[in-house]
């Protein structure tokens, strides 16, 4: 059964939704006409999908590499590397009949704030569907070497003094960077911060920088810290540039992090096809979950034609090894990367509600924002149940509710997805904005 995610009352815009949902209501036919058998044919063998160079990507590399789209009867799947999340945005509200693409290997919170019109030009709604999650954790803040003295870990009150020292020394900004404005990065760091007494919307300017070119910044200077997944936090210390503060499941123990989506009408115009996309990429995440297979999965995203990196950038974090580069060293981690292990695949809602959540904290999202009525538009869920069913996923492997439950932070930070509002209120650093 599916556990209630009480929100704030209705936006206007969520109001719309409600009414559009409505609308699809008479889409169900004559309740005294025997159903239709569904057709299973494949109403297209195409999909664009796009990806930012990154090792959460892996299972798209993987479904295409080792043939899973094909199997599935994908025959004609591109997946295209996209310049920035900037541009997987753009390239997304194009769609694919306007040169763009049909979904995308992407930050959790991004189909929310494209269907909102939140980041979009001119802030037109695109809707969007979240079909499944990509991977939990795996992502890391860094530091420069300039404070490697201090070994900045979970606790920034040191790092938060050291950073004001240098703003009043020189006269210039310190600068933490993250991947796009309300996405995951943006909301790891920010977390990070703020639990350590540092505010990032007064005391520190939080910048944007495309994930592959973190390390090329970092070396010349424009930023302190930053949050992105790998092979750029490996690179960093491999180029003694900086060094690995945390990996992020220490802020949130195994959190959600990228998400596969599509456009929306691409997949209520092709829903079987829809599905063939969705079951290839749930068997590339068992098969990169898979120990015996982390070494390869390594090889496979440093290629040219996905990440381009030495495989010696890669292949340490995806088998689950940590030199952070400050002596600190784990084997195996309990922090790493899952792909599938921990319902990996599986897309809360109660994970979109926190991520909602945190950009109304952060003024990205209205407060008032109807986030029950958003969720049950973007997130999928159920197609991914019907995907694990045809795939004979194990029923263990099949979460019974839409939440995950009560979420524990670092901090002592308590998200309860039946009163976002409490854990709103709890926080004392936020900067919120009414619609």
């Amino acid at each position: 059964m599916k556990q209630p995610l009480n929100t704030p009352s209705f936006s206007r815009r969520a109001v719309i939704q409600k009414a559009s949902a409505l609308g699809g209501a008479a889409l169900l036919g004559n309740a005294f006409m025997a159903p239709a058998r569904a057709s299973t044919a494949l109403e297209t063998k195409t999909a664009k999908l796009g990806f930012i160079a990154l090792t959460d990507a892996a299972p798209l590399f993987v479904a295409d590499e080792k043939g899973f789209f094909k199997k599935h009867g994908m025959t004609e799947v591109e997946v295209l590397k996209q310049s920035s999340w900037g541009t997987t945005r753009d390239n997304l509200v194009l769609g694919s009949g306007k040169g763009g693409i049909d979904g995308a290997h992407i930050l959790t919170p991004m189909p929310y704030l494209i269907s909102t019109g939140a980041v979009t030009a001119n802030n037109v709604p695109v809707p969007m569907t979240i079909l499944a999650r990509l991977n939990l954790g795996g992502q890391c803040i860094s530091v420069g070497d300039e404070y490697k003295d201090l070994k900045v870990g979970l606790d920034t009150k040191v790092f938060a003094k050291a950073l004001l020292a240098k703003r009043v020394k020189t006269g210039k900004p310190v600068n933490a960077a993250m991947t796009f404005p309300g996405g995951t990065h943006d909301m790891w760091i920010r977390y990070w911060m703020a639990a350590g007494g540092v505010d990032p919307n007064k005391d520190i300017s939080t910048i944007v920088v495309p994930p592959a070119q973190m390390v090329a910044n970092m070396k010349v200077g424009s930023m302190d810290t930053f949050c992105v997944c790998e092979p750029w936090n490996r690179q960093l210390i491999n180029q003694k540039i900086g060094y690995t503060a945390i990996t992020t499941s220490e802020l949130w123990m195994n959190h959600p992090e990228k998400a596969f989506a599509m456009r929306a009408d691409y997949v209520q115009a092709n829903p079987n096809a829809t599905k063939a996309l969705l079951k290839a990429v749930m068997e590339a995440q068992m098969w990169c979950e898979d120990p015996a297979n982390r070494a390869e999965v390594a090889e496979i995203c440093s290629r040219r034609r996905w990440i381009n990196a030495p495989v010696a950038d890669v292949i340490d974090r995806v088998k689950g090894d940590f030199d952070y580069g400050t002596g600190r060293v784990e084997t195996n981690s309990k922090f790493q990367m899952r792909f599938w292990k921990d319902h990996a695949s599986y897309p809360f809602q109660s994970h979109d509600l926190w991520f909602l959540t945190e950009n109304q904290r952060w003024g990205y999202l209205p407060t008032n924002l109807d986030t029950q009525a958003l969720i049950a538009k973007v997130n999928r869920e159920d197609l991914w149940r019907e995907a694990a069913k045809e795939l004979g996923v194990a029923a263990k492997d099949i979460p019974t509710s839409t939440s995950r439950g009560v979420e524990k932070f670092f901090d002592g930070k308590v998200f309860d997805p039946a009163n976002p509002k409490k854990y709103l209120e709890s926080l004392s650093i936020k900067a919120t904005r009414s619609a």
